[in-house]
C-alpha cells in the first residue's frame, strides 16, 4: 500500500476534462461541405461505402450516423468541397429527455453496455471510459454488472439476428425511466455491413433509442460528451 501510494504521488494527476486537449493530428472528424465548391457530380455519394451521402433536391445532405469517417468521398471530390474537421461532439437526442433526466439525477447515472455484434471498436473505445486519463466516476456515472441496476443501455454493433432477442429482454429488464444510447455507427445506422440475412439493423430497430453517438469508433470523449448532453451537465456548451 505504501509503494501505491508512492506510485501516485510520483505521477501526478492524469485525469483531464474530456475536451481539454486538441485531439490527435490524424484524427478523423465530422465531414463538412463548401457548397460554393460543390458541383454535384454525386462521386462522393457513389463512393460512400455506407450511403452516408444523398442528394436531396440537389444539396448534399450527410447522415453523421452512418459516417464512418473513412475519408473516400474527400479522396474522390476533384472541386475539394469535402473535407475533416477535428469535431467529435456529433451526439444527438432523440425526443424529449427532460421527464427522464429529471428522474435519473437524483442519484448517480448507472450504465449497462450491450454487444449487440460489434467487431469491438466501439468496446475498447468505452473500456477507456473508466482508465485515469478519462474516469468517467467523476461525473457521477459509471458501469453495473446488470440491466436490472441501471438508468442506461449503452449499445454497441449492429443488431444481429441472433442478439436481436437478447436486446429486446436486456431492455425490458430495465426498470424505468431508462435511457438508451446507440454507440458507433453500427448502432446508429445499422448501414456499415450492409444488409444480410444475419443482419436486423440499427439499435432502434430493436428498443427505442435516445441518444446517437457517431463515429467508427467514437472517441472516449465523445461518449462522454453524449452522455454529458443527454444529462444535461454541459452548461453552455450545448452546440
Amino acid at each position: 500500500m505504501l509503494n501505491l501510494f508512492r506510485k501516485i504521488i510520483k505521477t501526478g494527476r492524469v485525469t483531464e476534462h474530456y475536451d481539454s486537449g486538441p485531439v490527435p493530428p490524424r484524427f478523423r472528424g465530422e465531414v463538412v461541405l463548401e457548397e460554393s465548391r460543390c458541383r454535384n457530380c454525386q462521386n462522393c455519394r457513389e463512393a460512400c461505402p455506407t450511403g452516408a451521402i444523398a442528394f436531396i433536391d440537389g444539396k448534399l445532405i450527410i447522415d453523421n450516423n452512418a459516417c464512418i469517417f473513412c475519408g473516400r468521398c474527400i479522396e474522390v471530390c476533384e472541386h475539394n468541397a469535402l473535407a475533416h474537421t477535428a469535431e467529435y461532439r456529433l451526439a444527438e437526442l432523440q425526443g424529449q429527455l427532460a421527464g427522464k433526466i429529471k428522474s435519473i439525477l437524483h442519484r448517480s447515472l448507472n450504465i449497462r453496455h450491450i454487444d449487440a455484434g460489434s467487431c469491438n471498436g466501439c468496446d475498447w473505445e468505452m473500456t477507456a471510459l473508466n482508465n485515469p486519463v478519462y474516469d468517467l466516476q467523476q461525473y457521477g456515472i459509471d458501469f453495473v454488472a446488470s440491466p436490472r441496476h441501471a438508468d442506461m443501455l449503452m449499445v454497441t454493433g449492429v443488431v444481429t439476428r441472433n442478439l436481436a432477442q437478447a436486446l429486446a429482454m436486456t431492455y425490458e429488464a430495465t426498470p424505468e425511466p431508462k435511457l438508451v444510447m446507440a454507440v458507433g455507427a453500427c448502432a446508429a445506422s445499422g448501414k456499415v455491413f450492409g444488409k444480410s440475412y444475419a443482419i436486423r439493423g440499427a439499435a432502434d430497430t430493436i428498443v427505442p433509442v435516445d441518444i446517437y453517438v457517431p463515429g467508427c469508433p467514437p472517441r472516449p470523449a465523445a461518449l462522454i460528451y453524449g452522455l454529458l448532453l443527454a444529462l444535461d451537465r454541459l452548461g453552455g456548451k450545448h452546440k
